[in-house]
């Protein structure tokens, strides 16, 4: 029996599909605008997960998908996906809201290669549904849902086919049912869906249930609950059996600045054949399929000796091939753009930060950089913070910048005169409730040295994710300038 706590992986894993495939669960998670990108996640217990596949390394190559100039994929990118398998093949359904199409991915084994398609039309928050007559149906929507039959070949909605609005939330401020997840169940049809009480924002599970796709859907709520007193909901995933047949639900929760992060919820069935949720608890257990797993964890340090790097990290929008590199010691960036903030910056590296806190350090060379260049080592969130080595016309500097919440423009926090091309960065993160801050530091030769204030981050819409650290290199006056990076290490804070 393994056992283990809530939220299941400490860090940013929104939206969650999960499915058993014999003694293995696999669980798809949005990724937004980071590459490679939809991130499968793979487990034997349902609480411990390793890094198992993304389907794509690049998606539409879209302008704001590349950074080019100005254009960005924050907030948008790639989003709430449904996970299935039928008859020996996999299949991943999702929107990029910066698309005006649906996208199928489809594979024959799990770790891929997958296939990229389109589905005609847009279902936002999508699920499919494989029937037991052949047929196939998607289910999508916001506030109101609707339930429409596809081709056989998942092309598009089938001509005459059944398409209907099946469930309608009351109108109200607040959000409306979304974060669709349909199966059927001994012969009963389940949706499953989140939406906010109509009173005040607070994430809540509902579920509604037909004895036919075309009958009448009933239902309501069916799970509102907290975790750890952060008023904030547990909702909106997959449910999954085991082996041993129990049941339960992958949901999330809102953690603020560390992102939305996944919970485990037991899920045990009425007379009447439908799901009943809870209770949320702190610590969980289920038996391990596979007693002697150990799985690899979801960060990691790095040396940068491979020439390909660790599957922990993934890049801040589609990389620019020919201006990074990673091997022999060291991962290299080049510009190739002028870029007004590290948020325009191309090829910068990410990794989620994890509850309660974690650090992260790394030794930025800065010989190769131009005047006007910053590299270093950021917390990416909307209202970021970056600690660097910069160089002007007196030579190198460190720097440390941020974005408060709320406010649109970063400010510099410090300045110090340096006078080494290489420096040692170091960033302290720690979350509490709904909040968290970050210290950057520096070495020097009598030890690790402030760089700037303490910083408060907040998770926002503007970009949609949980902080991460990042690895940049931006240019400001011009092009051409190269930055190194080495060392890269990554320490969890232990729990009080």
């Amino acid at each position: 029996m393994a056992g283990g706590f809530n939220p299941l992986t400490g860090m940013d894993y929104p939206d969650p599909d999960v499915i058993r495939i014999g003694d293995t669960y696999y669980m798809i998670s949005t990724t937004m605008h980071f590459f490679p990108g939809a991130v499968i996640l793979r487990s034997h217990d349902l609480i411990r997960w390793e890094i198992c596949t993304y389907l794509y390394e690049t998606l539409e190559h879209t302008p704001g998908e590349i950074l080019e100039g100005e254009q960005t994929a924050y907030g948008h990118g790639m989003w709430a996906a449904s996970l299935r398998y039928h008859n020996g093949r996999f299949y991943a359904v999702f929107i990029a809201h910066e698309w005006p199409k649906t996208f199928l991915f489809t594979a024959d084994r799990i770790e891929g290669p997958w296939k990229k398609q389109y589905i005609e039309g847009i279902f936002h928050d999508s699920s499919l549904l494989f029937d037991d007559d052949g047929r196939v149906y998607i289910v999508y929507g916001n506030r109101n849902i609707r339930l429409t039959e596809l081709r056989e070949d998942l092309s598009g909605p089938k001509e005459g086919g059944l398409d209907r609005i099946i469930v309608r939330d009351a109108p109200g401020d607040f959000l409306g049912y979304e974060g669709s997840h349909l199966y059927k169940i001994n012969g009963k049809y389940i949706l499953l869906m989140i939406h906010s009480l109509q009173d005040r924002w607070f994430r809540a599970e509902a579920c509604f249930t037909a004895d036919s796709p075309d009958g009448e859907w009933t239902g309501g709520d069916v799970l509102i609950s907290d975790l750890d007193g952060l008023n904030s909901g547990v909702a909106q995933g997959g449910i999954v059996d085991t082996p041993d047949g129990r049941w339960f639900a992958v949901l999330f929760q809102d953690r603020g600045p560390v992102g939305r992060i996944p919970v485990l919820v037991p899920v045990t069935w009425n007379e009447s054949g439908c799901p009943v949720f809870g209770p949320v608890t702190k610590e969980i257990t289920n038996a391990c399929t596979r007693p002697d797993w150990v799985p690899e964890p979801l960060y990691a340090d790095d040396d940068f000796m491979s020439p390909a790097l660790k599957n922990v990290w993934q890049f801040n929008h589609e990389p620019r091939e020919g201006c990074w590199e990673t091997g022999n010691g060291a991962y290299i960036i080049r510009t190739d753009k002028l870029s007004r903030t590290v948020e325009h910056a191309r090829n910068t590296i990410t990794q989620r930060t994890v509850l309660p806190g974690c650090a992260a350090e790394v030794t930025a060379d800065a010989s190769g950089i131009r005047p006007g260049d910053t590299a270093g080592l950021c917390l990416l969130i909307g209202s970021y913070g970056l600690a660097g080595i910069t160089r002007d016309k007196d030579g190198y500097a460190l720097v440390m910048k941020a974005r408060k919440p709320g406010e649109k423009e970063e400010k510099e926090y410090a300045r110090i005169p340096w006078e080494h091309a290489e420096v040692r960065l170091r960033a302290d993160v720690r979350f509490a409730g709904l909040k968290g801050e970050v210290q950057f530091e520096y070495l020097d030769n009598t030890g690790w040295k402030p760089l700037g204030p303490v910083h408060p981050m907040a998770f926002a819409l503007d970009h949609f994710t949980g902080c991460r650290f990042g690895l940049y290199l931006y240019a400001a006056e011009e092009t051409g300038g190269s930055a190194a990076f080495r060392r890269f290490t990554f320490r969890a804070h232990s729990p009080d």
